[in-house]
């Protein structure tokens, strides 16, 4: 069964799209610690990141970059947290969280609350052509 961030890259699952292309693909967190808060994906299933073959995981590293350049430059934060947990979804991921503070990554805080129009007006701001 596909995982629910495969059934996103497909269109079955709406998303915030942030940046794709044949490989990868980075949307906003429905949970974010902060605005502009993007989860960064291969498109190929796999649940470990370091399973990952090694071109596939400098690939997701480097489009990564890409996207957290645009959040940084959008969000006018001091630098872009890069986080590799993946327990709750069995597919390799990165959060990209915009930071001034090392308090601004704690999963345990409140999340932000955004209406859909937030969310898209955020994902307009951070869109990578």
């Amino acid at each position: 069964m596909a995982t629910i961030f495969s059934r996103i890259v497909a269109g079955e699952i709406p998303s915030y799209k942030i940046a794709e292309d044949e490989r990868y693909y980075a949307f906003l967190d429905i949970n974010p610690l902060a605005e502009g808060h993007t989860l960064v994906i291969p498109k190929v299933e796999e649940d470990y990141i370091f399973d990952l073959d090694d071109d596939t995981l400098a690939g997701l590293v480097l489009f990564a970059k890409k996207v957290a350049h645009k959040i940084k430059e959008q969000t006018c934060c001091k630098k872009v947290a890069m986080i590799v947990l993946g327990l709750e979804v069995a597919h390799a991921h990165i959060h990209l969280i915009p930071m001034n503070s090392e308090n601004d990554v704690d999963f345990k805080a409140e999340k932000l609350l955004l209406t859909p129009e937030e969310f898209e007006e955020i994902a307009q701001a951070l869109r990578v052509e």
